[in-house]
Protein backbone atom coordinates (compact mmCIF):
# COMPACT_ATOMS: atom_id res chain seq x y z
CA UNK A 1 0.00 0.00 0.00
CA UNK A 2 1.26 3.30 -0.87
CA UNK A 3 0.16 6.67 1.26
CA UNK A 4 -0.28 9.79 1.10
CA UNK A 5 -0.18 11.90 4.59
CA UNK A 6 -0.63 15.51 4.74
CA UNK A 7 0.98 16.17 1.52
CA UNK A 8 0.92 20.44 0.70
CA UNK A 9 2.50 22.48 -1.95
CA UNK A 10 2.81 26.12 -2.80
CA UNK A 11 3.82 28.00 -5.81
CA UNK A 12 4.35 32.00 -5.68
CA UNK A 13 0.70 33.36 -4.70
CA UNK A 14 -0.81 29.87 -5.06
CA UNK A 15 -1.20 27.24 -2.47
CA UNK A 16 -2.17 24.04 -5.10
CA UNK A 17 -2.36 21.57 -2.41
CA UNK A 18 -2.98 21.16 0.99
CA UNK A 19 -3.82 18.40 3.33
CA UNK A 20 -3.74 16.08 0.88
CA UNK A 21 -4.56 12.41 2.84
CA UNK A 22 -5.69 9.15 1.41
CA UNK A 23 -3.82 5.89 0.38
CA UNK A 24 -3.45 3.52 -2.90
CA UNK A 25 -4.36 -0.10 -2.64
CA UNK A 26 -2.29 -2.94 -4.04
CA UNK A 27 -3.69 -3.97 -7.73
CA UNK A 28 -6.65 -1.96 -7.89
CA UNK A 29 -7.20 1.30 -10.34
CA UNK A 30 -7.63 4.36 -8.15
CA UNK A 31 -9.23 7.66 -10.04
CA UNK A 32 -8.40 10.97 -9.28
CA UNK A 33 -11.03 13.28 -10.14
CA UNK A 34 -11.01 17.19 -10.21
CA UNK A 35 -11.83 20.23 -12.38
CA UNK A 36 -8.09 21.78 -14.02
CA UNK A 37 -6.54 23.72 -11.40
CA UNK A 38 -7.82 21.43 -8.62
CA UNK A 39 -4.38 19.78 -7.81
CA UNK A 40 -4.55 16.64 -9.49
CA UNK A 41 -1.38 17.04 -11.81
CA UNK A 42 0.77 18.95 -9.16
CA UNK A 43 -0.14 16.22 -6.35
CA UNK A 44 1.09 13.49 -8.95
CA UNK A 45 4.09 14.91 -9.99
CA UNK A 46 5.34 14.61 -6.43
CA UNK A 47 4.41 10.89 -5.82
CA UNK A 48 6.24 10.44 -8.95
CA UNK A 49 9.58 12.76 -7.73
CA UNK A 50 8.89 15.56 -10.19
CA UNK A 51 8.37 17.69 -7.48
CA UNK A 52 11.02 17.73 -4.40
CA UNK A 53 10.04 20.40 -2.30
CA UNK A 54 6.49 19.73 -0.53
CA UNK A 55 4.84 19.24 2.92
CA UNK A 56 3.63 16.00 4.53
CA UNK A 57 4.69 12.26 3.96
CA UNK A 58 4.82 9.40 1.60
CA UNK A 59 4.90 6.38 2.91
CA UNK A 60 5.15 2.86 1.07
CA UNK A 61 4.27 -0.03 3.03
CA UNK A 62 4.53 1.64 6.20
CA UNK A 63 8.06 3.19 5.63
CA UNK A 64 8.15 6.87 5.02
CA UNK A 65 9.90 7.86 1.48
CA UNK A 66 11.19 11.07 0.87
CA UNK A 67 11.79 11.31 -3.26
CA UNK A 68 14.76 13.70 -4.29
CA UNK A 69 14.20 13.10 -8.22
CA UNK A 70 11.97 11.11 -10.37
CA UNK A 71 15.00 8.02 -10.43
CA UNK A 72 14.39 7.86 -7.11
CA UNK A 73 10.41 7.13 -7.51
CA UNK A 74 11.28 4.64 -10.77
CA UNK A 75 13.42 2.14 -8.50
CA UNK A 76 10.92 2.60 -5.96
CA UNK A 77 8.35 1.18 -8.24
CA UNK A 78 6.56 4.08 -9.28
CA UNK A 79 5.83 5.38 -12.90
CA UNK A 80 4.48 8.46 -14.38
CA UNK A 81 2.85 8.99 -18.04
CA UNK A 82 2.19 12.75 -18.32
CA UNK A 83 -0.93 14.59 -19.76
CA UNK A 84 1.94 16.68 -21.50
CA UNK A 85 4.41 14.58 -23.46
CA UNK A 86 8.01 14.54 -22.50
CA UNK A 87 9.53 12.90 -25.72
CA UNK A 88 12.50 14.06 -27.38
CA UNK A 89 12.03 14.51 -30.85
CA UNK A 90 15.26 14.10 -32.51
CA UNK A 91 15.89 11.15 -31.37
CA UNK A 92 14.06 7.39 -32.33
CA UNK A 93 11.07 5.43 -30.38
CA UNK A 94 13.25 2.96 -29.15
CA UNK A 95 15.91 5.43 -27.56
CA UNK A 96 13.28 7.45 -25.95
CA UNK A 97 12.01 4.41 -24.23
CA UNK A 98 15.14 3.48 -23.03
CA UNK A 99 16.39 6.77 -22.44
CA UNK A 100 19.08 7.01 -19.58
CA UNK A 101 18.92 3.16 -19.25
CA UNK A 102 20.41 2.23 -22.29
CA UNK A 103 21.21 -1.00 -23.07
CA UNK A 104 24.88 -2.12 -22.94
CA UNK A 105 26.77 -5.08 -24.93
CA UNK A 106 29.89 -6.93 -23.12
CA UNK A 107 32.04 -4.39 -23.93
CA UNK A 108 30.28 -1.29 -22.70
CA UNK A 109 28.73 0.05 -25.91
CA UNK A 110 25.33 1.52 -26.22
CA UNK A 111 23.45 -2.27 -27.81
CA UNK A 112 21.23 -0.66 -30.27
CA UNK A 113 19.89 -4.08 -31.81
CA UNK A 114 18.71 -4.79 -28.02
CA UNK A 115 16.49 -1.80 -27.15
CA UNK A 116 15.30 -1.87 -30.72
CA UNK A 117 14.45 -5.47 -30.40
CA UNK A 118 13.01 -5.00 -26.83
CA UNK A 119 11.23 -1.61 -27.86
CA UNK A 120 9.30 -3.10 -30.61
CA UNK A 121 7.47 -6.42 -27.93
CA UNK A 122 6.76 -3.56 -25.42
CA UNK A 123 4.83 -2.28 -28.59
CA UNK A 124 3.34 -4.95 -29.60
CA UNK A 125 2.08 -5.57 -25.94
CA UNK A 126 0.18 -2.66 -26.49
CA UNK A 127 -0.94 -3.69 -30.18
CA UNK A 128 1.16 -0.62 -31.35
CA UNK A 129 2.75 -1.31 -34.96
CA UNK A 130 5.03 1.81 -34.96
CA UNK A 131 8.65 0.86 -36.03
CA UNK A 132 11.24 1.69 -32.98
CA UNK A 133 13.53 2.97 -35.38
CA UNK A 134 10.92 6.09 -36.24
CA UNK A 135 11.51 9.32 -35.24
CA UNK A 136 9.58 10.42 -32.14
CA UNK A 137 8.69 13.71 -33.50
CA UNK A 138 7.55 12.32 -36.96
CA UNK A 139 4.42 10.58 -34.95
CA UNK A 140 1.00 12.23 -34.44
CA UNK A 141 0.09 12.70 -30.72
CA UNK A 142 -1.84 9.55 -30.33
CA UNK A 143 1.02 7.37 -31.67
CA UNK A 144 3.66 9.43 -28.72
CA UNK A 145 0.89 8.69 -26.11
CA UNK A 146 1.53 4.84 -27.30
CA UNK A 147 4.95 5.58 -26.91
CA UNK A 148 4.90 7.30 -23.40
CA UNK A 149 3.05 4.05 -22.04
CA UNK A 150 5.29 1.66 -23.52
CA UNK A 151 8.23 3.31 -21.88
CA UNK A 152 6.41 3.53 -18.06
CA UNK A 153 5.79 -0.63 -18.96
CA UNK A 154 9.26 -0.96 -19.71
CA UNK A 155 10.00 -0.20 -16.09
CA UNK A 156 8.02 -2.63 -15.06
CA UNK A 157 6.89 -0.94 -12.09
CA UNK A 158 4.39 -1.60 -9.13
CA UNK A 159 2.22 1.73 -9.48
CA UNK A 160 1.69 3.45 -12.91
CA UNK A 161 0.24 6.75 -13.29
CA UNK A 162 -1.31 7.82 -16.10
CA UNK A 163 -2.54 11.46 -16.92
CA UNK A 164 -5.26 11.70 -19.62
CA UNK A 165 -3.88 8.87 -21.37
CA UNK A 166 -6.94 8.18 -23.80
CA UNK A 167 -6.93 12.50 -24.37
CA UNK A 168 -5.38 11.24 -28.10
CA UNK A 169 -6.34 8.13 -28.56
CA UNK A 170 -8.67 6.89 -31.35
CA UNK A 171 -11.57 4.69 -29.73
CA UNK A 172 -9.58 1.59 -30.97
CA UNK A 173 -6.80 2.80 -29.31
CA UNK A 174 -8.58 3.21 -26.02
CA UNK A 175 -9.88 -0.36 -26.34
CA UNK A 176 -6.27 -1.24 -26.93
CA UNK A 177 -5.18 0.54 -23.61
CA UNK A 178 -7.56 -0.97 -21.71
CA UNK A 179 -7.09 -4.06 -22.70
CA UNK A 180 -3.40 -3.63 -21.50
CA UNK A 181 -4.71 -1.89 -18.05
CA UNK A 182 -6.11 -5.20 -17.65
CA UNK A 183 -3.08 -7.17 -17.92
CA UNK A 184 -1.23 -4.87 -15.28
CA UNK A 185 -4.54 -4.83 -13.18
CA UNK A 186 -4.36 -8.88 -13.54
CA UNK A 187 -0.24 -8.73 -12.65
CA UNK A 188 -1.35 -7.16 -9.18
CA UNK A 189 0.10 -4.03 -10.33
CA UNK A 190 -1.96 -0.79 -8.76
CA UNK A 191 -2.89 2.08 -11.61
CA UNK A 192 -3.60 5.60 -10.62
CA UNK A 193 -6.01 7.27 -13.69
CA UNK A 194 -6.80 10.73 -14.00
CA UNK A 195 -9.02 11.75 -16.44
CA UNK A 196 -12.15 13.99 -17.17
CA UNK A 197 -13.84 11.66 -19.03
CA UNK A 198 -16.69 9.99 -16.63
CA UNK A 199 -17.54 7.21 -18.76
CA UNK A 200 -13.97 5.77 -18.03
CA UNK A 201 -13.28 6.64 -15.19
CA UNK A 202 -16.58 4.24 -13.65
CA UNK A 203 -15.76 1.57 -16.86
CA UNK A 204 -11.85 1.40 -14.80
CA UNK A 205 -11.72 2.15 -11.60
CA UNK A 206 -12.53 0.29 -8.21
CA UNK A 207 -12.34 3.75 -6.10
CA UNK A 208 -12.43 7.38 -6.68
CA UNK A 209 -10.77 9.85 -5.22
CA UNK A 210 -12.03 14.13 -5.37
CA UNK A 211 -10.29 16.62 -5.48
CA UNK A 212 -11.17 20.37 -5.57
CA UNK A 213 -8.71 23.23 -4.76
CA UNK A 214 -5.96 21.50 -3.99
CA UNK A 215 -8.04 19.71 -1.16
CA UNK A 216 -9.57 16.27 -0.36
CA UNK A 217 -13.10 15.99 -1.03
CA UNK A 218 -13.81 12.29 -0.70
CA UNK A 219 -12.89 8.80 -1.56
CA UNK A 220 -15.40 6.29 -2.21
CA UNK A 221 -15.78 3.01 -4.29
CA UNK A 222 -17.53 3.16 -7.80
CA UNK A 223 -19.92 1.00 -7.12
CA UNK A 224 -21.43 3.01 -4.54
CA UNK A 225 -21.80 6.60 -6.66
CA UNK A 226 -22.28 7.75 -10.04
CA UNK A 227 -21.36 10.59 -12.23
CA UNK A 228 -23.79 12.90 -11.16
CA UNK A 229 -22.61 12.62 -7.62
CA UNK A 230 -18.74 13.11 -8.66
CA UNK A 231 -19.18 15.94 -10.64
CA UNK A 232 -20.72 18.02 -8.05
CA UNK A 233 -18.22 16.87 -5.73
CA UNK A 234 -15.68 18.18 -8.17
CA UNK A 235 -17.28 21.55 -8.67
CA UNK A 236 -18.94 22.23 -5.29
CA UNK A 237 -22.08 22.17 -6.89
CA UNK A 238 -24.99 20.80 -8.93
CA UNK A 239 -23.46 21.09 -12.76
CA UNK A 240 -25.57 21.25 -15.69
CA UNK A 241 -23.32 20.51 -18.39
CA UNK A 242 -25.00 22.34 -21.13
CA UNK A 243 -23.24 19.89 -23.74
CA UNK A 244 -26.00 20.63 -26.79
CA UNK A 245 -26.98 23.04 -28.81
CA UNK A 246 -30.26 24.25 -27.15
CA UNK A 247 -32.02 25.03 -30.16
CA UNK A 248 -31.66 24.85 -33.84
CA UNK A 249 -29.10 27.57 -35.61
CA UNK A 250 -30.13 28.97 -38.58
CA UNK A 251 -26.87 29.64 -40.87
CA UNK A 252 -25.98 32.25 -42.78
CA UNK A 253 -24.27 32.79 -45.92
CA UNK A 254 -21.48 30.80 -47.11
CA UNK A 255 -17.80 31.86 -45.60
CA UNK A 256 -15.91 29.14 -46.69
CA UNK A 257 -15.77 26.76 -49.68
CA UNK A 258 -13.88 24.09 -50.62
CA UNK A 259 -13.31 22.16 -53.79
CA UNK A 260 -11.56 19.09 -54.70
CA UNK A 261 -8.92 19.75 -51.98
CA UNK A 262 -5.84 17.53 -51.65
CA UNK A 263 -2.47 17.21 -49.90
CA UNK A 264 0.19 14.82 -51.45
CA UNK A 265 1.98 12.94 -49.53
CA UNK A 266 5.13 11.89 -51.08
CA UNK A 267 7.35 8.35 -50.53
CA UNK A 268 3.48 7.03 -49.20
CA UNK A 269 2.30 4.30 -50.91
CA UNK A 270 -0.98 5.95 -51.17
CA UNK A 271 0.15 8.79 -52.35
CA UNK A 272 -1.88 11.53 -50.41
CA UNK A 273 -3.15 12.42 -47.14
CA UNK A 274 -6.14 14.31 -48.59
CA UNK A 275 -7.89 13.91 -51.82
CA UNK A 276 -11.08 15.58 -53.26
CA UNK A 277 -12.84 16.89 -50.29
CA UNK A 278 -15.52 19.71 -50.96
CA UNK A 279 -17.32 21.53 -48.79
CA UNK A 280 -19.37 24.54 -47.80
CA UNK A 281 -19.37 26.35 -44.41
CA UNK A 282 -22.07 28.85 -43.26
CA UNK A 283 -21.94 31.69 -40.69
CA UNK A 284 -23.37 31.00 -37.50
CA UNK A 285 -22.68 27.21 -38.40
CA UNK A 286 -20.22 24.12 -36.26
CA UNK A 287 -19.33 21.99 -38.79
CA UNK A 288 -17.56 18.92 -37.21
CA UNK A 289 -15.27 16.56 -38.71
CA UNK A 290 -14.91 12.99 -37.49
CA UNK A 291 -12.56 9.97 -38.55
CA UNK A 292 -10.20 7.55 -37.40
CA UNK A 293 -6.38 8.81 -36.09
CA UNK A 294 -4.54 9.26 -39.40
CA UNK A 295 -7.88 10.13 -41.10
CA UNK A 296 -6.79 13.21 -42.23
CA UNK A 297 -8.55 15.84 -39.52
CA UNK A 298 -5.66 17.76 -38.35
CA UNK A 299 -4.43 17.70 -41.97
CA UNK A 300 -7.12 19.45 -43.76
CA UNK A 301 -7.08 22.06 -41.02
CA UNK A 302 -3.75 22.59 -41.61
CA UNK A 303 -4.37 22.80 -45.22
CA UNK A 304 -6.97 25.61 -44.49
CA UNK A 305 -4.47 27.34 -42.42
CA UNK A 306 -1.84 27.50 -44.58
CA UNK A 307 0.34 25.53 -42.06
CA UNK A 308 0.85 22.13 -44.18
CA UNK A 309 4.48 21.76 -44.90
CA UNK A 310 3.28 20.91 -48.40
CA UNK A 311 1.17 23.12 -50.75
CA UNK A 312 -2.10 21.84 -50.93
CA UNK A 313 -4.24 21.61 -54.62
CA UNK A 314 -7.87 22.30 -55.31
CA UNK A 315 -9.47 26.07 -54.06
CA UNK A 316 -10.35 28.10 -50.98
CA UNK A 317 -12.96 30.74 -51.19
CA UNK A 318 -13.29 33.11 -48.62
CA UNK A 319 -16.34 34.97 -48.61
CA UNK A 320 -16.44 34.00 -52.68
CA UNK A 321 -13.18 34.85 -53.57
CA UNK A 322 -10.30 32.41 -53.76
CA UNK A 323 -7.57 32.58 -51.74
CA UNK A 324 -4.07 30.54 -51.29
CA UNK A 325 -1.84 31.20 -48.56
CA UNK A 326 1.78 29.97 -47.93
CA UNK A 327 2.05 31.12 -44.30
CA UNK A 328 -0.77 31.44 -41.63
CA UNK A 329 0.06 35.01 -41.74
CA UNK A 330 -1.48 35.39 -44.43
CA UNK A 331 -4.51 32.75 -43.42
CA UNK A 332 -5.23 35.25 -39.99
CA UNK A 333 -5.33 38.32 -42.46
CA UNK A 334 -7.84 37.03 -44.05
CA UNK A 335 -10.17 35.91 -40.88
CA UNK A 336 -9.18 32.64 -40.34
CA UNK A 337 -7.85 31.36 -36.58
CA UNK A 338 -6.27 28.14 -35.89
CA UNK A 339 -6.69 26.41 -32.22
CA UNK A 340 -3.94 23.43 -32.80
CA UNK A 341 -4.61 20.19 -31.27
CA UNK A 342 -1.02 20.26 -29.28
CA UNK A 343 -0.83 23.02 -27.49
CA UNK A 344 2.37 22.31 -26.07
CA UNK A 345 4.80 21.80 -29.19
CA UNK A 346 2.15 24.28 -31.61
CA UNK A 347 0.35 26.58 -29.13
CA UNK A 348 2.05 27.75 -26.29
CA UNK A 349 4.94 30.21 -25.92
CA UNK A 350 6.20 28.68 -22.50
CA UNK A 351 9.13 31.42 -22.41
CA UNK A 352 6.46 34.24 -22.28
CA UNK A 353 3.83 34.94 -19.47
CA UNK A 354 0.47 34.17 -19.71
CA UNK A 355 -0.32 37.81 -20.65
CA UNK A 356 1.86 38.07 -23.27
CA UNK A 357 0.05 34.18 -24.55
CA UNK A 358 -3.05 35.55 -24.98
CA UNK A 359 -2.15 39.11 -26.61
CA UNK A 360 0.46 37.41 -29.38
CA UNK A 361 -1.78 37.89 -32.31
CA UNK A 362 -3.02 41.05 -31.12
CA UNK A 363 0.10 43.47 -30.28
CA UNK A 364 -1.06 45.71 -33.44
CA UNK A 365 -4.13 46.76 -31.25
CA UNK A 366 -1.92 47.89 -27.93
CA UNK A 367 -0.38 50.46 -29.48
CA UNK A 368 0.29 53.69 -28.74
CA UNK A 369 2.36 56.58 -30.47
CA UNK A 370 3.98 53.51 -32.55
CA UNK A 371 5.00 51.89 -29.15
CA UNK A 372 3.73 48.90 -27.49
CA UNK A 373 1.98 49.90 -24.33
CA UNK A 374 1.92 47.44 -21.13
CA UNK A 375 -1.44 48.88 -20.14
CA UNK A 376 -3.44 48.61 -23.54
CA UNK A 377 -1.78 45.08 -23.62
CA UNK A 378 -3.08 43.99 -20.19
CA UNK A 379 -6.46 45.47 -21.05
CA UNK A 380 -6.42 42.69 -24.22
CA UNK A 381 -5.56 40.33 -22.01
CA UNK A 382 -7.61 40.70 -19.04
CA UNK A 383 -10.91 41.22 -21.31
CA UNK A 384 -9.93 37.20 -22.39
CA UNK A 385 -9.02 35.88 -18.41
CA UNK A 386 -12.85 37.82 -17.74
CA UNK A 387 -14.34 36.25 -20.87
CA UNK A 388 -13.17 32.83 -20.52
CA UNK A 389 -12.78 32.24 -16.84
CA UNK A 390 -9.34 31.43 -16.57
CA UNK A 391 -7.41 30.69 -13.84
CA UNK A 392 -4.25 32.28 -12.94
CA UNK A 393 -2.67 34.26 -10.21
CA UNK A 394 -2.48 37.33 -12.89
CA UNK A 395 -0.89 38.21 -16.57
CA UNK A 396 2.44 37.88 -15.24
CA UNK A 397 1.96 34.30 -14.15
CA UNK A 398 4.25 32.11 -15.59
CA UNK A 399 2.02 30.01 -18.65
CA UNK A 400 4.01 26.82 -18.08
CA UNK A 401 2.48 26.59 -14.03
CA UNK A 402 -1.35 27.16 -15.32
CA UNK A 403 -3.34 23.64 -15.26
CA UNK A 404 -3.68 22.27 -19.34
CA UNK A 405 -7.17 23.53 -19.51
CA UNK A 406 -6.45 26.78 -18.27
CA UNK A 407 -3.31 27.09 -21.20
CA UNK A 408 -6.09 25.81 -23.88
CA UNK A 409 -8.50 28.96 -22.76
CA UNK A 410 -5.55 31.40 -23.05
CA UNK A 411 -4.77 29.63 -26.43
CA UNK A 412 -8.38 30.25 -27.49
CA UNK A 413 -8.49 33.59 -26.08
CA UNK A 414 -5.67 34.96 -28.22
CA UNK A 415 -7.43 33.50 -31.29
CA UNK A 416 -10.66 35.24 -30.07
CA UNK A 417 -8.95 38.74 -29.39
CA UNK A 418 -7.82 38.40 -34.13
CA UNK A 419 -11.83 38.84 -34.11
CA UNK A 420 -11.61 36.29 -36.84
CA UNK A 421 -14.96 35.00 -39.09
CA UNK A 422 -13.40 31.06 -38.99
CA UNK A 423 -12.17 29.56 -36.17
CA UNK A 424 -11.02 25.80 -36.59
CA UNK A 425 -10.91 24.74 -33.69
CA UNK A 426 -8.75 21.10 -33.70
CA UNK A 427 -9.46 18.67 -30.50
CA UNK A 428 -9.84 21.74 -28.57
CA UNK A 429 -11.06 19.93 -25.38
CA UNK A 430 -8.66 17.50 -24.84
CA UNK A 431 -7.48 17.31 -21.36
CA UNK A 432 -9.88 19.87 -20.14
CA UNK A 433 -12.41 19.18 -17.45
CA UNK A 434 -15.88 18.92 -17.21
CA UNK A 435 -16.43 22.68 -15.99
CA UNK A 436 -13.69 24.14 -18.60
CA UNK A 437 -15.50 22.19 -21.03
CA UNK A 438 -18.71 23.82 -20.44
CA UNK A 439 -17.68 26.67 -20.79
CA UNK A 440 -15.88 26.38 -24.23
CA UNK A 441 -19.00 24.67 -25.34
CA UNK A 442 -20.90 28.15 -24.21
CA UNK A 443 -18.23 29.85 -26.20
CA UNK A 444 -18.80 28.24 -29.25
CA UNK A 445 -22.30 28.40 -29.09
CA UNK A 446 -21.67 32.40 -28.63
CA UNK A 447 -19.18 32.50 -31.60
CA UNK A 448 -22.05 31.18 -33.67
CA UNK A 449 -24.98 33.66 -32.80
CA UNK A 450 -22.66 36.55 -33.91
CA UNK A 451 -22.28 35.09 -37.22
CA UNK A 452 -18.85 33.15 -37.04
CA UNK A 453 -18.19 30.20 -39.03
CA UNK A 454 -16.43 27.13 -37.22
CA UNK A 455 -14.98 23.99 -37.99
CA UNK A 456 -14.35 21.49 -35.02
CA UNK A 457 -12.46 18.05 -34.68
CA UNK A 458 -12.51 15.81 -31.92
CA UNK A 459 -11.43 12.21 -30.61
CA UNK A 460 -14.69 11.87 -28.50
CA UNK A 461 -17.55 11.00 -30.67
CA UNK A 462 -20.22 12.46 -28.74
CA UNK A 463 -18.76 15.73 -28.85
CA UNK A 464 -18.53 15.87 -32.30
CA UNK A 465 -22.20 15.00 -31.82
CA UNK A 466 -22.58 17.34 -29.36
CA UNK A 467 -21.61 20.21 -30.94
CA UNK A 468 -22.44 20.24 -34.80
CA UNK A 469 -24.73 21.32 -37.24
CA UNK A 470 -23.45 18.91 -39.97
CA UNK A 471 -20.78 16.24 -39.96
CA UNK A 472 -18.45 15.53 -42.55
CA UNK A 473 -16.95 11.87 -42.39
CA UNK A 474 -12.87 10.95 -43.05
CA UNK A 475 -11.81 8.32 -44.38
CA UNK A 476 -7.93 7.48 -45.01
CA UNK A 477 -7.84 11.39 -46.25
CA UNK A 478 -10.66 10.89 -48.26
CA UNK A 479 -14.57 12.38 -47.75
CA UNK A 480 -16.48 9.60 -46.22
CA UNK A 481 -20.06 10.94 -45.93
CA UNK A 482 -21.19 13.98 -44.86
CA UNK A 483 -24.34 14.24 -42.25
CA UNK A 484 -27.07 16.64 -41.26
CA UNK A 485 -27.70 16.51 -37.59
CA UNK A 486 -31.05 14.88 -37.16
CA UNK A 487 -29.02 11.84 -39.91
CA UNK A 488 -25.57 11.90 -37.49
CA UNK A 489 -25.40 9.06 -34.89
CA UNK A 490 -22.37 7.13 -33.90
CA UNK A 491 -23.33 4.23 -35.74
CA UNK A 492 -23.61 5.75 -39.15
CA UNK A 493 -19.96 8.01 -38.45
CA UNK A 494 -18.46 4.89 -37.30
CA UNK A 495 -19.98 2.93 -40.31
CA UNK A 496 -18.81 5.62 -42.75
CA UNK A 497 -15.15 6.15 -40.79
CA UNK A 498 -14.29 2.46 -41.27
CA UNK A 499 -16.14 1.69 -44.74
Amino acid sequence: MISLLGIGKSFPGVQALKDISFDFRDGELHAICGENGAGKSTLMKILSGVYTDYDGTIEIDGEVVRFQGTRDAERAGISIIHQELNLVEQLSVAANIFLGREARNSLGFRDEKQMIRRAAELLRDLECNIDPRTRAGALRVGDQQLVEIAKALSLNSRLFIMDEPTSALTESEVARLYRVIDKLQARGTTIVYISHKMEEVFRLSNRITVLRDGRFIETVNTTETDANRITQSMVGRELALETGVSSERTPGPIVLSVKNLGLAWPGHARGYRLKDISFDLRRGEVLGIAGLMGAGRTELLESLFGASTIRPTGTIEIDGKEVRFNHPSEAMKQGIALVTEDRKRLGLFPAMDVGRNISMCSLWEARSSGLLSRRLENNLGNRMVDKLKIKTAGLRAAITGLSGGNQQKCIVGRWLLTEPKILLLDDPTRGVDVGAKAELYRIIRELCAGGLGVIVTSSELPEVLTLSDRIMVLNEGRQAAMFDRKDATQDNIIRAATA
